[in-house]
Formats: structure tokens, C-alpha cells, sequence
């Protein structure tokens, strides 16, 4: 069936990419071969298992899709090896390095949000588009804010790069033309474009939702607004 294949074609995709992007952040935290190989593997396959757990699909499919997990963590010792052989060039090339854990970071966001609302279709869900579109985010963003807080980090989705949004835009996106077209390949492919996009175009131009700065104000204001949050 098509539509399998199409699930089937994302999973591959996003695991990948998200074990790549895991792995990179897990190398660039000091942590070692197994430290690396969990993270990898939590950022590939932590989203899919607050989804499934959302809509009570026990066991999760994680784990009952060993391949999965297996390749999470090929591509994590992969890239471990990778980094350790060119272990002196990594730090100066820190940037670059940066720059592509960001692609495959958008690419696994981009395949796992679309993927994540199509789990609503073929769960028979799609009805309630509310809840199509927060699995879509949350298969999209769970592993990362996992992996965030195992590596000491404030999860990025709620500090820059409008990361939640982007995944929120493609499920959008891909729930309104999944409704009107049968066939998924192009509502999906053109969501996953969207998603890309907006990730690298956030990133390339430092793109964040309002925040507040405390050190933007004078001293006294700081530690007015500390007072009054504490009262």
C-alpha cells in the first residue's frame, strides 16, 4: 500500500537524520560511544513514543520495530567513528560542523512531522485535526527536547530558531491537502519542503519568537521584575 511505503520511507529518513543530529550533539557534550549511541538513538525514536503512548499504541512501535533502533544506532557509532578519526579537526571546524547537524536536524523534523500526522489517518483519528497536527509535532520535536535534557541543554524548541512552529506549519500543511488528495507522496513532499525550509531560513537569519532579556533592562529594573515574580 502506498501509504505504508510513504510511512516507511519518512521513518527511515528522520531516524537517520535525527541520529545523525543526536550524535553530533552528543560528541560536542564530551559524552562517550555509549553515550552517544543512546542519544542518537532517544533523538531518532523518543518522538515516536510520546506519540504512540498519546494515542495508547502499547508497546510503543519502537519496540517492535528492532530495525529501527538498529539503525539509530549504526548511524550513531557511524558518525562517532567519523568524529574520532578527524577528532583534531573537529573543534576548529565547529561551525561547519554546526551548520550540518543543522541540515539533518531540519530534514529529520521535516519527515517526522509529516509522518507523525499521517499516524492520525491511518489510525483513523484524522477527524480531530487538533490532535493530527500535535502528533505531527510531537514526532517532530519529542526526541529533541529528550536528547536537550539529557545533555544538560535548554531544549532549542523553546528558545530559537521558531523550531516548534516549522513542525506545526508542515503537519498543517500536510493535514489540509491529506483531506482533499488520497495519494500522500505529493502533500507530503511539499510539507517536508515547507518544514526544511523554514528551519534553514531560521537558522541562516537567527529567526525567534519574542522573548524577554533581563539584562537588556537596567539593574534595578532586573531585580524589580525577580521581586515581583517571587511575591
Amino acid at each position: 500500500m502506498i501509504t505504508d511505503t510513504i510511512i516507511s520511507i519518512l521513518e527511515i529518513i528522520g531516524t537517520i537524520a535525527f541520529a545523525i543530529s543526536g550524535a553530533f550533539i552528543a560528541i560536542s557534550s564530551g559524552l562517550d560511544i555509549f553515550g552517544v549511541v543512546c542519544i542518537g538513538c532517544i533523538t531518532a525514536l523518543g518522538g515516536g513514543v510520546i506519540r504512540d503512548v498519546l494515542i495508547g499504541r502499547t508497546p510503543p512501535a519502537v519496540f517492535q520495530n528492532l530495525q529501527m533502533v538498529a539503525l539509530a544506532a549504526v548511524t550513531a557509532i557511524i558518525v562517532f567513528i567519523i568524529a574520532r578519526c578527524n577528532r583534531r579537526k573537529f573543534n576548529p571546524l565547529r561551525q561547519k560542523v554546526e551548520y550540518v547537524n543543522n541540515i539533518f536536524d531540519a530534514m529529520g523534523l521535516a519527515a517526522f512531522s509529516v509522518m507523525g500526522t499521517e499516524v492520525a489517518f491511518s489510525e483513523g483519528v484524522s477527524d480531530n485535526a487538533f490532535l493530527a497536527v500535535v502528533l505531527g509535532m510531537l514526532t517532530g520535536i519529542g526526541g529533541g527536547v529528550i536528547r536537550d535534557v539529557l545533555t544538560d541543554d535548554t531544549p532549542v524548541v523553546f528558545r530559537k530558531y521558531v523550531y516548534a512552529l516549522a513542525s506545526i506549519a508542515g503537519s498543517v500543511l500536510y493535514y489540509v491537502m491529506r483531506l482533499k488528495m488520497e495519494n500522500p507522496v505529493f502533500p507530503a513532499i511539499l510539507s517536508m519542503v515547507l518544514v526544511f525550509v523554514i528551519r534553514m531560513l531560521a537558522t541562516k537569519y537567527r529567526w525567534s519568537l519574542p522573548k524577554i532579556r533581563f539584562e537588556e533592562c537596567g539593574e534595578k529594573e532586573h531585580a524589580e521584575a525577580k521581586e515581583s515574580v517571587h511575591k
